[in-house]
């Protein structure tokens, strides 16, 4: 009986679930769903969208040695994913169609549409837990709710991990010729512009390139991890977000990797280690919180009184965050990091939504759309988390009193200012100690065209902390809506 693998993020052959149990059920044909206009309604970076494409023509020639061919259909979006699946099927005499779970409003609602269609057909819908370590539901409190501490959340997976962890799968085998041709995979689709050839270069595609970034990593940079994930001038991260996020790289591998450089420890030995272990499980964490409190993928704060935040309109400040023009060298040094490589460092991306929902004072949701339309490695449960914490909106949330001051955190972790030097060429010239606060230089130094501060750092400080301090203690029965923010990824 022929098997439909249905591939999304998960771009991979090794230590794939649904592509194992597909090709141990019967012969086996792959499909990728092209889906412009739903990528495109979920503000996916065009530099996103071309990794996908480009490691989708890597998975091709994989699964092309294994015999199993590899189909493009389109469904603009996800709502003709229903009846493209069932053609499919029925064209192609399948009897069931696996998929990798994905954990999405929009996600859960477009496979669920997808089985019930299936079923109707008589055909079988499997999905396989593979993208997290712990499936949505088997890490719950006392009370059967899920964890919105992250610190008590990891005590429960150390637990579970002391138990047991999971292997990584085999390569299926290869299997007989199928009388079907693969399809050609585009190099780009429409609605989303061009990449420039630097910035794919410095993601190259593939389960072999992203293999040898992690491999890398573990020789090193782990062990030294704890201590320089925080500079972002030194090369101290593993830089494998965008494979992960794609699925070309699983959470086994990347744990299993970390394993094997620290005697089999996730929780003691090499501090490094452990630190790096503890951010996939802040990935696990947030992804849980998506399907736990699925407000979250439908632009509402966690914190129901963070709704009530006076939020301002400020639409050239907000532009001068976007451009790198705010005249705090780190953050401008960090946008345009982001406007460049599709990426930014982890200590920057709080440096720089802090100093946005708290100085700026600007909506956490229009830095969680920028970031989105512009992240190679954008994931909705990270980016969402990330950008709540920030803004004291979210679960286990920074206290909304504590700001990163950029200026504190440009001397502290770019002290020698190479970061800063790097993508502010404009500044190279300033000394170690001018270059954190280039206008306070004043005369000669005014000539040029790096901008002045946009804020006072001391007052938007203080209008934060009053704006937080004014919510209201009990909430009224009717909450506000984020009317000017479209619902890219569900409706209330």
């Amino acid at each position: 009986m022929r098997q439909l693998i249905w591939l999304r993020t998960d771009l991979r052959i090794h230590d794939n679930t649904a592509l194992l149990a597909a090709t141990q059920a019967g012969p086996t044909i792959a499909v990728f769903l092209l889906s412009s206009a739903q990528w495109q309604t979920h503000n996916n970076a065009a530099c996103k969208v071309d990794f996908w494409l480009r490691n989708l023509a890597e998975v091709q020639r994989n699964l092309a040695a294994l015999n199993i061919p590899l189909l493009i259909r389109s469904a603009e979006r996800w709502q003709e994913a229903p009846t493209v699946i069932a053609q499919l099927c029925h064209e192609l005499n399948i009897s069931a169609v696996h998929v990798n779970t994905e954990y999405g409003v929009d996600e859960s609602q477009r496979d669920a549409a997808v089985g019930a269609q299936l079923v109707e057909q008589g055909l079988l819908f499997k999905s396989h837990h593979d993208r997290l370590l712990f499936k949505p539901g088997s890490i719950l409190t006392q009370n059967d709710s899920y964890f919105k501490v992250f610190s008590q959340f990891r005590k429960v997976c150390y637990q579970r991990l002391h138990n047991y962890i999971a292997p990584c799968l085999t390569v299926p085998t290869a299997q007989a010729v199928l009388p079907i041709e693969a399809d050609p995979v585009p190099a780009n689709v429409a609605g989303f512009t061009t990449v420039a050839t630097s910035l794919q270069a410095l993601w190259p595609a593939g389960e072999t390139a992203a293999q040898q970034r992690l491999d890398s990593f573990c020789a090193e940079a782990i062990d030294d991890y704890s201590e320089q994930r925080d500079f972002p001038a030194e090369l101290g991260t593993s830089q494998i977000s965008a494979y992960l996020a794609a699925g070309v790289l699983s959470v086994r591998q990347c744990l299993h990797a970390a394993l094997a450089v620290n005697q089999g420890e996730f929780d003691c030995g090499k501090s490094g280690v452990v630190t790096w272990i503890n951010e996939l499980l802040w990935r696990e964490f947030y992804t849980h919180i998506l399907v736990g409190y699925p407000k979250v993928s439908r632009h509402r704060a966690f914190k129901v009184e963070t709704e009530f935040l006076a939020w301002r309109k400020a639409p050239d400040d907000l532009l001068a965050w976007q451009q790198g023009r705010t005249g705090f060298p780190i953050i401008d040094a960090a946008m345009r990091q982001l406007l460049a490589t599709g990426w930014m460092h982890n200590r920057l991306r709080m440096v720089v939504a802090m100093f946005l929902t708290k100085n700026l004072l600007i909506n956490w949701r229009e830095g969680e759309r920028f970031f989105m339309q512009h992240l190679i490695d954008g994931d909705l449960a990270a980016n969402n988390g990330g950008w709540q914490w920030s803004a004291s909106t979210g679960t286990d949330a920074v206290p909304y009193f504590r700001l990163f001051n950029p200026i504190s955190q440009s001397k502290k972790f770019d002290p020698q200012g190479d970061f800063i030097r790097h993508w502010l060429p404009e500044l190279a010239h300033l000394s170690d100690k001018d270059i954190h606060q280039p206008k306070q230089l004043g005369g000669l130094f005014d000539t040029t065209d790096y901008p002045k501060p946009i804020v006072d750092l001391a007052s938007s400080r203080e209008r934060a902390l009053n704006a937080f301090k004014n919510l209201p203690r009990n909430l009224p029965r009717n909450l506000p809506r984020s009317a000017d923010f479209n619902d890219p990824f569900g409706t209330d």
